[in-house]
Formats: structure tokens, C-alpha cells, sequence
């Protein structure tokens, strides 16, 4: 049986973001003592390509798992962490999908070449 490592993030890189998402002690509301398992899944998502209803069920709930990631995507919570993790570009923090990745036009196929089309000589009738 095929076992994926739980972590995705190192814990350096969790340390860089996890004081950027909502639930931290100081903020008001709920307690999110799940944030990294969240931040898992959503980066398994991207990572594998699989719809949400495909989530493991190790990360829970993939409704759940949904619909928190559209609320902080709606709240600005992604595009901060973008931002805050900009400057420190490198190649960790990259996915491209076919989303992304754009062919020229003319890549659609072989060029089109015309040939004249003539007839066989032993159709000609005289």
C-alpha cells in the first residue's frame, strides 16, 4: 500500500506562515487547532490534481476542507500568504497546471501544407 508522507511543509516553512492564517490565540472566534492539517490538504489538492470530493479522508471532511478553503479565499487569506512568501521565492512554493500554461496558437498541430491533388493516368479515359 502506497503511504504519502503527512507532512508536505517542512516545519520551517509552517513557521513562516501559520502566524498569517486566522484562528491564532489572538484573534477573535474559534480556535483552529487544524490549520496545518487544512493547509495539507489544500496543498495535496493542488499538488495532485484530484477534485475535493477525492480529498483522504485523513484531512477530514473534503466538504469542509472546501468550504473553509473558499472562505479565506473569499476573506484574502491566500493572497496574503502569496504575499508575505513572494520575496522568498523558490521553487517549493510553485505549482503549474494546465491552467497556467499557455501554447503559442500555432502549436495546435503539423503545419498545413497543401498538395495539389492530380489524377491517376490509368483513370484517364481517351
Amino acid at each position: 500500500m502506497w503511504v504519502m508522507d503527512r507532512d508536505m511543509l517542512s516545519d520551517a516553512q509552517w513557521a513562516r506562515i501559520s502566524g498569517l492564517l486566522p484562528g491564532k490565540p489572538t484573534d477573535k472566534g474559534g480556535r483552529a487547532a487544524d490549520n496545518r492539517l487544512f493547509v495539507e490538504a489544500v496543498l495535496y489538492t493542488a499538488r495532485v490534481g484530484n477534485p475535493w470530493r477525492d480529498l483522504p479522508p485523513k484531512f477530514g471532511n473534503w466538504h469542509s476542507v472546501y468550504v473553509r478553503f473558499a472562505r479565506w479565499e473569499a476573506n484574502g487569506v491566500w493572497s496574503r500568504v502569496a504575499e508575505a512568501l513572494q520575496g522568498e521565492a523558490d521553487l517549493e512554493e510553485l505549482f503549474i497546471d494546465s491552467t497556467v500554461v499557455r501554447a503559442h496558437q500555432h502549436s495546435a498541430g503539423a503545419s498545413k501544407k497543401t498538395v495539389a491533388i492530380r489524377r491517376s493516368a490509368a483513370r484517364v479515359v481517351g
